[in-house]
């Protein structure tokens, strides 16, 4: 089994939904970092499980320096855009999202 990782940073606001009353529902902003794993048992023709520039062309293009309410069609927080970035990278199987420190969401497939 091969295994890569790709670490990435992104700046994005959002402001969050909740059933409840927090701060969070105000517009802020993040620099988050967001992990992506992905595995294969054999290599494509080029000899990757997926190529690293591929795996920020999916994420960094989308989401840097962006409203995520705007450009995502879900509540946006750290778990279900962690779940939406396993979604749409090749062969990927984990992804973790840090908000901010000490505050990380893990989404795993099955």
């Amino acid at each position: 089994m091969f295994t890569v990782i790709k670490r990435m940073e992104v700046s994005a606001s959002h402001s969050l939904h909740l059933s409840y009353p927090s701060k969070c529902q105000n517009l802020h902003g993040h620099n988050w970092i967001i992990t992506v794993h992905c595995r294969s048992e054999h290599l494509n023709a080029d000899g990757m499980v997926v190529d690293f520039t591929e795996i920020k062309r999916k994420v960094v293009s989308r989401l840097d320096h962006a409203n995520l309410n705007d450009v995502l069609p879900f509540n946006p927080t750290a778990e279900n855009i962690a779940k939406w970035v396993c979604d749409n990278v090749d062969c990927c199987y984990k992804v973790e999202v840090q908000e901010s420190e000490g505050n990380v969401a893990v989404y795993e497939k099955d």
